[in-house]
């Protein structure tokens, strides 16, 4: 079989991009529309955290089981299924007006949504040449921020002229149509046929693998200080340091912002180098806990401005690297069960570090206490990476990924 690329994978990138970026945005419209679900509802503030709580319940779910589908039944299938349900209940919950109603689809929105970056990361790495992987997953990776900025840039102008309800609408629509898409342009380009494609895929391997285990923490490390200064940094500075709300979320735009170029820029980077991705990932960490510290000892607005976007190259660079190092240390036959199953301890920081910093800057005050303990997830992760070993044999079956581009 030839190993030469065929230009259809940049059709597929652009899919799966396209796809991860979607509910990246169906994600995120929730911050812009909870205050005025909250004034539709009559459901106070502190309340709202339980419908963002059931989401990421059933997105950490979906991505630990999506990643198992994805080796089971193929991309194609779960990319297109998933994203049609997904919209079609991001419609429905545009149009209830049943609080119970109105958790339980969050929940089931999260559970469907979930599933995209296994199943992306498997096309790409099954369609792209091992040298094309960085740059890829920083493109493919700039989803998540582009889904915040899409968010935030509609959401509250359909709230102005319309209702909070619409929002939903349109994206649930766009969801839908990206779905037949999916469906109808990508193949899966497996390199297994007939019946052994059906084949239950034997996690074993993975569950064995130190590598993969180390990197699960490490990623659980850099999100622990990404999502944690997402969620408190408005907050932290308004009461730590007394910006305005306008002020505060200037600084946090300019560090989301260098995201979309930088995510990119270090996968490329990465792919000329050559010197694999373990050291840049550490280096990265290393940089983001350091760029907190100093964020946590400043104190005022120009130098909040001037720490920003340090800030958020370290914030955000880590990412592309990590999940292009999934499929390098899992094997291509068993690379969506690892994309799922390592980004669903992912998310775990995401998940968590909310609940810590809160009860942290109650208890003492400080302004530096919070960062120091944001500061302490990156640290982790890049003591967890110095343990992997990205230069180990392939340990699990299967076609590596730059061999299976053509099939399919």
């Amino acid at each position: 079989m030839s190993a030469k690329p065929t230009p259809y994978r940049w059709v597929v990138l652009l899919l799966c991009w396209a796809a991860f970026t979607m509910t990246s945005v169906d994600r995120s419209t929730w911050g812009p529309a909870a205050a005025a679900v909250s004034d539709s509802w009559h459901v106070p503030l502190a309340a709202l955290g339980i419908f963002a709580t059931c989401y990421y319940i059933g997105y950490v779910l979906s991505n630990a089981a999506g990643g198992f589908l994805t080796d089971w039944v193929g991309s194609r299938l779960v990319l297109g299924l998933s994203l049609l349900v997904a919209g079609s209940l991001m419609i429905v919950f545009g149009s209830t007006t049943s609080i119970p109603v109105g958790i339980t689809v969050q929940g089931l929105v999260g559970l469907f949504a979930g599933v995209e970056f296994s199943a992306g990361m498997k096309l790409i790495t099954t369609w792209l040449p091992e040298r094309e992987i960085g740059l890829a997953s920083g493109i493919f990776m700039t989803a998540t921020s582009l889904g915040t900025v899409i968010a935030n840039a509609v959401v509250p102008t359909l709230i102005k002229h319309g209702n909070w309800g619409a929002s939903y609408h349109l994206f649930g629509g766009v969801t839908v149509v990206l779905a037949v898409l999916c469906t109808v342009f990508l193949r899966n380009g497996t390199a297994v046929r007939g019946d052994a494609r059906r084949a239950l895929p034997d996690l074993r391997p993975l569950l064995r693998n130190r590598d993969l285990l180390l990197l699960g923490l490490a990623g659980f490390g850099g999100l622990w200080g990404t999502y944690g200064f997402v969620t408190w940094s408005n907050t932290l500075m308004m009461k730590g340091s007394h910006l305005s709300g306008v002020d505060a979320g200037l600084v946090v735009v300019i560090f989301s912002g260098v995201a979309v170029a930088v995510k990119p820029l270090v996968g490329w980077v990465t792919d000329r180098l050559g010197l694999g991705m373990r050291l840049p990932i550490m280096a990265i960490l290393l940089l983001f806990t350091a760029s907190l510290l100093v964020f946590g000892a400043m104190r005022s607005y120009g130098a909040f401005l001037a720490v920003a976007p340090v800030l958020g190259i370290a914030a955000y660079a880590y990412s592309p690297l990590t999940a292009a190092m999934i499929p390098k240390l899992a094997g291509g036959r068993l690379a969506g069960s690892a994309a799922g199953a390592v980004n669903a301890v992912w998310q775990l920081g995401s998940v968590l570090v909310p609940a810590a910093v809160g009860p942290v800057f109650r208890a003492t005050g400080s302004f530096y206490a919070a960062f120091a303990l944001l500061a302490a997830g990156p640290l982790l992760g890049a003591a967890a990476v110095l343990g992997i070993r990205d230069d180990r044999p392939q340990r699990t079956p299967g076609t590596s990924a730059a061999a299976v581009g053509q099939a399919g």
